[in-house]
């Protein structure tokens, strides 16, 4: 294998580990939105923006959290042929399935940029009684989508080096 491609992977695979790190704590800031709501309903003094904000901060969680489940491969998998298989042909299999995602993804970024793009030029907001801005949550979800990319063409090219007989 390439040094070049291993140095992609070994990059790819610490900024998502960091991030993905960085994106575990956002179930504690979720947790606080949530109470929050809470108490201020009880108190009640309701808040407008919590719903939304929770919603928000659980698509950070989940978007920019994805490409480090990835890297673990603590993502759904269906073991019924899959676990049969040796570490040869679970490679092949990968190889040839990720290419899929890859495409998928590739279709998903290009929506999200388009999208993106569309809520920052004419300043869209949410049809609510807050009324946030779209674009951060947007610029999120792309940019989660843009590093499971990354991490789609790290584990083709994690993949393929198996299948020669390289640990990548």
């Amino acid at each position: 294998m390439p040094e070049l491609l291993l140095r992609y992977v070994r990059v790819v695979d610490r900024v998502n580990r960091a991030i993905g790190r960085f994106a575990m704590y956002l179930i504690v800031v979720l947790a606080g939105i949530l109470m929050w709501s809470s108490v201020s309903k009880q108190a009640g003094y309701p808040s407008l923006w919590t719903l939304e904000m929770a919603q928000f901060v659980m698509v950070g969680y989940y978007v920019l959290g994805g490409p480090y489940s990835m890297q673990l491969g603590d993502h759904v998998r269906m073991d019924l042929i899959y676990g049969a298989l040796s570490d040869r042909r679970k490679a092949a299999l990968d190889a040839v399935t990720v290419l899929a995602l890859i495409f998928f993804l590739g279709v998903l970024f290009y929506g999200g940029i388009s999208s993106t793009t569309y809520a920052i030029e004419y300043g869209e907001r949410a049809h609510s009684v807050w009324r946030p801005y779209m674009w951060p949550v947007k610029l999120v979800a792309t940019f989660g989508i843009f590093l499971m990319l990354l991490q789609s063409i790290a584990e083709l090219i994690r993949d393929v080096a198996r299948l020669r007989g390289v640990e990548a």
